[in-house]
């Protein structure tokens, strides 16, 4: 989320400390004094892949579905897409490039790329779950977990979403910036929670296929898709461990890469998933309908071949 405005009479300077010392780059004031050369050059090159990586997504979603609809589409194309206005609204902010005079261009080109982007994940992760949850027990799990999205999205994201405009605004600035510190960690610490059950669950239900089969294409296919899922969770961990470190500018600026990467590694799980269901007919239709559904028909023949 975006950082924490200085209030209108911190006119005091400070001694100019290093963009990746902890606590550096809250305030407009400690990003003035840590610029250096080697920050732009980091603050640029990631915001450029992760607008890259951004654009990327939106072209595999177009070519790699051959029907636009679907909560599995647009919540991977819209998450994807999110990255952009995310990225360029720190590379404004973080960069100064508004010299501080229209702060709320940057917070608001931040909050609309922060919101779609996080929990847009989070969408993508509970759409699949029905792959492999089934039954009584199955439906439960996923009403209940796309609860827990509904409820982080509300309690997580607009109280921190008040805090960065309130920080960021003409008064009381100091009264935000001290909850916006706090809310900032908790957020953080609530997403990474979400999508870490919203992956153990898939990995938890992809252990009982391995215990159960015997195939050889089938335990390599499903140890392939823990790997993945292991992958995200420890991608998520990184950034928690940056935030907690106080990182403030490799946080921020990392987690737009770090969304981008996921969202395309949700592309092998995808694919995986395809070959599987063509390695095994007898699985029930209902669980994968929706690939035939929405999965680009010659590629489907394809692997049907």
């Amino acid at each position: 989320m975006p950082p924490i405005a200085s209030s209108p009479d911190d006119t005091k300077s400070t001694p100019a400390s290093s963009w990746i010392a902890p606590g550096t780059g809250l305030t407009p004031e400690e990003r003035r004094n840590s610029h250096t050369v080697s920050m732009q050059i980091f603050i640029v090159s990631v915001a450029v892949l992760s607008i890259y990586n951004a654009v990327e997504l939106a072209v595999l979603c177009f070519l790699t579905f051959r029907h636009y609809r679907g909560l599995y589409f647009y919540s991977l194309l819209i998450s994807g897409l999110a990255i952009i206005p995310y990225s360029l609204g720190f590379l404004l902010d973080l960069l100064d490039i508004t010299n501080n005079n229209t702060p709320w261009l940057a917070v608001t080109l931040i909050t609309a790329g922060w919101w779609p982007m996080v929990t847009g994940q989070a969408l993508v992760l509970w759409s699949r779950l029905h792959l492999l949850l089934v039954g009584a027990r199955g439906e439960r799990l996923i009403r209940w977990t796309m609860a827990m999205i509904v409820i982080n999205a509300v309690v997580l994201h607009l109280p921190t979403t008040v805090f960065t405009y309130g920080s960021n605004g003409y008064y009381n600035t100091r009264a935000y910036a001290a909850g916006y510190n706090i809310m900032e960690k908790i957020q953080m610490a609530g997403f990474f929670c979400q999508e870490t059950i919203l992956s153990s669950i898939y990995i938890v239900e992809t252990f009982k296929i391995l215990r159960t089969s015997l195939q050889h294409d089938t335990r390599t296919t499903m140890k392939q898709l823990v790997a993945v899922n292991a992958a995200i969770i420890v991608m998520d961990l990184a950034l928690l461990g940056l935030e907690a470190a106080s990182l403030y500018i490799l946080e921020t600026m990392l987690k737009g890469v770090v969304y981008g990467i996921k969202l395309k590694l949700e592309f092998i799980i995808l694919g995986k998933l395809v070959r599987f269901r063509f390695g095994h007919a007898s699985w029930p239709e209902e669980r994968f309908g929706w690939i035939y559904e929405y999965y680009d028909s010659n590629y489907l023949s394809e692997k049907e071949g």
